[in-house]
């Protein structure tokens, strides 16, 4: 359990920030600037609230009322940046034994072949940070941070240096060590493909207060979230686990209250839980089931709602069985349809537009 609970001030720029979650992955989410950053220095004793209380684990860090503030280096916190940050002048076997060298002897719980083997560090340790790529400098910081054995992972924006390609691979890096490690982890983001595919619960922070919380489906369903993530991004998160893999094309049928819903090759066994966010703009809407179309998802429907803030553009919610659903239209096609709550509809998905980017594992 993380708990966080403080106020804090920096000239103009002020932090009222409250939020607990049990998740092995919680993820601030933000615009920049939002705040996110400053929540996680607290966390980790670079930045002293002015009043609150901050827990980890049920281990209190910081607490005003009891002049409980202790130090960084005994809140057993480790903490990756954006940038690697690892000591130029040392191997990467070096850097490790670093981080490892942070904690005494018998308050250490992680076994450094391990760390080594889950991040494929092995033939990298006589190597010098200048000659790595950005992911293996991220990974290594990453191992630098877990050989400290902390109690919490903090990761501030740490694929935000990285091209595509290098986030992907950091990606799956931080999935296998949450479910390795089971080590809770504060991830930090304003990408939303990264939240996706990685969180559990989610933090929405905006001019630094916390403006939402709960789990990704959840805060990601919320209407105002649009307002924090862009228009570009409204859409719905739907829970769902593997149903089969069609070998053949290299499709994976992914099931779900509502049906079955085909995305590109999902790399998971049958039965296990995926978590697919499906944008509104990637959604159309027919009155008929309709017939010799490439489209591979398409789901009958409820119209639950519809609203435009936009003038041209309209967003209709939508029930598929229990699950929400958003469709993002033009006006005049709503009206066209004559689109109203208790309408029947079908909902129509396009399979590639339920990338890598967007599917994540619960």
């Amino acid at each position: 359990m993380i708990e966080v609970d403080i106020r804090l001030r920096r000239g103009s720029f002020a932090v009222e920030a409250a939020f607990a979650a049990d998740a092995p992955i919680v993820s601030l989410f933000g615009r920049s600037g939002a705040g996110k950053s400053t929540i996680v220095n607290a966390i980790a004793g670079t930045l002293r609230p002015d009043r609150g209380r901050i827990a980890v684990g049920g281990r209190t860090l910081f607490d005003s009322a009891s002049r409980t503030d202790l130090p960084p280096e005994a809140r057993r916190v480790g903490y990756v940046f954006q940038d690697a940050l690892l000591f130029p002048h040392m191997t990467v076997a070096a850097n490790l034994a670093y981080g490892e060298r942070l904690t005494p002897p018998q308050d250490r719980f992680v076994d450094r072949p391990r760390v080594i083997a889950l991040l494929d560090l092995g033939r990298l340790l006589d190597r010098r940070p200048a000659s790595l790529s950005g992911g293996e400098r991220q990974r290594v910081a990453i191992g630098r941070a877990l050989l400290a054995s902390p109690r919490v992972l903090l990761m501030d924006e740490p694929l935000a240096s990285l091209d595509a390609p290098r986030k992907a691979e950091i990606l799956a890096y931080i999935e296998l060590l949450r479910d390795e490690l089971r080590l809770p982890i504060v991830y930090v983001s304003h990408a939303l493909e990264e939240v996706t595919r990685l969180a559990d619960a989610m933090v929405l922070v905006a001019e630094g207060k916390v403006v939402a919380q709960g789990s990704v489906a959840e805060v990601l369903a919320l209407p105002e979230i649009e307002a924090h993530t862009g228009r570009f991004e409204a859409g719905a998160v739907i829970e769902t686990r593997v149903a089969r893999h069609d070998e053949r094309y290299g499709l994976t049928l992914l099931a779900f209250d509502g049906g079955e819903v085909v995305v590109p090759n999902v790399d998971a066994l049958a039965g296990e839980p995926v978590r697919a966010r499906i944008r509104a703009r990637d959604v159309s809407i027919a009155l008929a089931r309709p017939e010799g179309i490439s489209i591979q998802n398409v789901f009958a429907a409820e119209v639950v709602s519809v609203s435009g803030e936009f003038g041209a553009i309209v967003d209709v919610g939508l029930r598929v069985g229990t699950t929400p659903l958003m469709a993002r239209i033009t006006r005049k096609a709503a009206q066209e349809l004559g689109l109203a709550p208790g309408a029947r509809v079908y909902a129509l998905v396009k399979a590639v537009s339920i990338d890598r980017r967007s599917v994540g594992f619960a």
